[in-house]
């Protein structure tokens, strides 16, 4: 399985693409937005790529959205936290 990690901030899929050395099917890119996340799936699904997990900034709406651009074809996951932990999600990420 070639399976990816996505998260977005201020970064660039051309530049903030890393691949694990100890595998080539381990792969882990930056994206600015969703536009972008869209594009840089479908590069991992025509690569091969079976499973991309999403950070949680894409949350379920970005997910769907990354699951429409790969015509439902591979995994898509999300990570989330639990609803208890909120307000430690909201100072960490400010």
């Amino acid at each position: 399985m070639k399976y990816a990690f996505m998260i977005m901030g201020p970064y660039s899929s051309g530049k903030d693409d890393v691949r694990f050395s100890s595998s080539e099917e381990t792969r882990m890119i930056g994206v600015k937005d969703i536009e972008e996340a869209c594009s840089a799936a479908v590069r991992l699904k025509n690569e091969g790529y079976t499973a991309i997990e999403l950070c949680g900034a894409f949350g379920e709406a970005g997910a769907r959205r990354i699951i429409e651009a790969t015509g439902h074809e591979i995994a898509i996951g999300f990570v989330t936290h639990f609803p208890e932990d909120d307000a430690l999600f909201q100072a960490a990420f400010r």
